[in-house]
């Protein structure tokens, strides 16, 4: 079985999926709450979608072609979180070998890009810039009670050396050349794993989505060894009761759900494509997406120790070094990591997983997009030329990934991460959800699992697709909408403009889907109205298995195509098995049993 690795962190959230220090202990009640009626029954849909027809998220609508848009919506968000998400690896690619040396970069002060506001959090009062005031007490904790203006060298090598952050959006400056380097290494790495498909992603996914592990565990042990750890982990654990009113709060725990186990990417639907048809993939659903949600809160152990550690050694509270946005893993977690004994051991430790973990996703992502591009097109050419497309699609994210690494890039970075793939993600679950449930029937698709699995899903499920995670979504979109504030980056207020372009990128996504369903509707024949809703909405006549010895029952062919049909049949994705099935479009869908 081939599947996204579980995600790092996101946006304004700590790898536990906290949203910063003034809601992560509210964070984790809402948390499990939509991990459980959002998470895991939408998780089994898309799992159970794909697998039931072997095709990817676009030819999987074949179930419903009218709503079709749905997965070019899904196409679009991974471009999105594509582009942008290898610029993040990239920048863990600098950091990992910027640790390359005796002494981290960011432990001190007295580097040229320093200012006089830097302090560090190390006692020794030599290593402060020397342009601070000599009466300057020993205490650091002292001098941070004294001084508001206390920068710490992590925070200006990630500012003013690493970004040279300029002072608007719109102010792009000069491309970091360093960050353009890195750039080009990630996408050659993704593009060397993908260049078999899920063949070779499939391998180097057992090392990137198992050896974090073995980092978390490294850190942990680490960690809670270290002087104020247990600080760092009862904060953490601690709830903040009056927080959970909030609806920004119960947003952001979908939205991170929904990132984490990767909802309405089309992922999901495309790797589970490459599943045996019988696979037990309610039993895959469950325990990655609980060992995804185990892993996140393993890590906030690992992250809040170090974080605790880090309070106590500057006499502060844990909310006072709980950064968040990408401050979390560029700017707090580098800075405490150079208290620890041989630090560049533990930074290379720890930017070494961050790449890992994000590296699995890309190979997602861009599989993704490889294999809806194929399956569309599906002719004879493509389908020999698969790696070109491939290559196609890492060079065209490589070029809209640049302006990302100039002075502005972080700005444009964080726009796309809080609209580009927010509240689309769970918009377009919940259409998914609705038109397979109302629209094909929730009789038909549960009788569709019954064939594939031997039963049909469990009544909780069924009450969760039908109702409750619909609702559920639903409604927290009202109160996100009634509680709506602009993204800020730190004291940077988003022009308006900047955040219409931010809108604009979200609704990219979600216009696929009434767009199409209004070109199919106008491309469908019927005498009336309601006849042409009724056929545009039908299943096509190749909706089904993939395999013809497993279209049974009511998809059991009744007349055998032959030549005389003008039909002509060959492999729609030569990855995938071996015994065509006719499509509409002349085409067959193959099935990989070896995965």
């Amino acid at each position: 079985m081939v599947l996204c690795p579980a995600r790092p962190p996101r946006r304004t959230r700590t790898s536990n999926g906290a949203t910063g220090a003034t809601r992560s202990r509210a964070f984790m009640f809402p948390y499990f709450i939509m991990l459980i009626f959002c998470g895991i029954p939408l998780f089994f849909m898309e799992l159970s979608f794909g697998q039931f027809a072997s095709q990817g998220c676009l030819g999987v609508w074949r179930i419903s072609p009218m709503f079709k848009g749905v997965g070019y919506g899904m196409m679009v968000v991974s471009t999105y979180i594509g582009i942008y998400y290898n610029v993040v690896i990239c920048i863990a690619f600098y950091y990992f070998f910027s640790s390359m040396t005796p002494v981290l970069p960011w432990t001190y002060c007295n580097n040229p890009w320093n200012t006089p506001d830097c302090m560090s959090v190390l006692d020794n009062p030599n290593i402060t810039n020397g342009s601070q005031p000599p009466a300057l007490p020993g205490n650091v904790s002292q001098a941070l009670n004294q001084t508001l203006k206390r920068t710490s060298p992590s925070e200006e090598y990630w500012r003013l050396y690493v970004l040279k952050l300029s002072d608007d959006i719109g102010n792009f400056g000069e491309v970091r050349l360093p960050l353009l380097g890195c750039l080009g290494v990630s996408w050659v790495v993704v593009f060397l794993c993908l260049i078999r498909g899920v063949k070779s992603s499939g391998k180097v996914v057992y090392f990137t989505a198992t050896f974090p592990y073995v980092v978390l565990t490294i850190l942990f042990i680490r960690g809670v060894t270290l002087e104020g750890a247990f600080t760092g982990i009862m904060y953490y654990l601690t709830p903040q009761w009056d927080k959970i009113l909030e609806a920004k709060v119960w947003g952001d725990a979908a939205s991170q759900i929904f990132y984490s186990l990767g909802c309405a990417w089309g992922g999901l639907v495309t790797m589970a494509s490459y599943n045996k048809f019988h696979n037990n993939c309610y039993r895959d659903s469950v325990i990655i997406s609980i060992t995804n949600c185990a892993t996140s809160v393993y890590a906030g152990f690992v992250i809040f120790s170090i974080l605790g550690f880090m309070a106590n050694h500057l006499g502060v509270d844990v909310s006072r070094v709980a950064d968040h946005g990408p401050g979390l893993a560029f700017v707090a977690y580098p800075e405490a990591l150079t208290l620890l004994p041989i630090a560049p051991l533990w930074s290379l430790l720890f930017f070494f997983m961050l790449i890992l973990l994000g590296l699995g996703t890309q190979f997602c992502l861009l599989e993704t997009l490889v294999t809806a591009i194929v399956d569309e097109v599906g002719n004879e050419w493509i389908l020999q030329k698969k790696t070109y497309v491939t290559l196609g699609v890492a060079v065209a994210g490589f070029l809209l990934g640049i302006p990302l690494t100039s002075q502005a890039g972080i700005y444009w970075l964080l726009l796309m991460d809080n609209y580009a793939a927010s509240f689309s993600l769970v918009i377009i679950s919940c259409i998914m959800c609705v038109s397979i449930m109302y629209i094909y029937g929730h009789q038909n698709y549960f009788q569709d699992i019954r064939m594939m699995l031997g039963f049909p899903p469990p009544l909780f499920f069924q009450i969760c697709w039908r109702f409750v995670s619909p609702a559920i979504i639903f409604f927290i979109l009202i109160f996100s909408v009634i509680q709506y504030q602009p993204i800020t980056y730190n004291q940077y207020q988003y022009p308006s403009w900047a955040v219409a372009i931010g809108f604009l990128m979200a609704l990219s996504s979600v216009i696929c889907i009434p767009l199409y369903a209004l070109f199919q509707f106008c491309r469908t024949d019927g005498d009336t109205l309601l006849q042409r809703l009724k056929n545009a909405t039908k299943p096509s006549r190749d909706w089904g298995p993939a395999l013809l010895e497993h279209r049974t029952g009511r998809y059991a062919p009744t007349i055998a195509p032959s030549p005389e049909d003008g039909l002509e049949v060959q492999p729609l994705h030569p990855d995938k098995a071996q015994i065509p099935m006719v499509g509409s479009n002349g085409s067959s869908r193959l099935q990989d049993s070896r995965i």
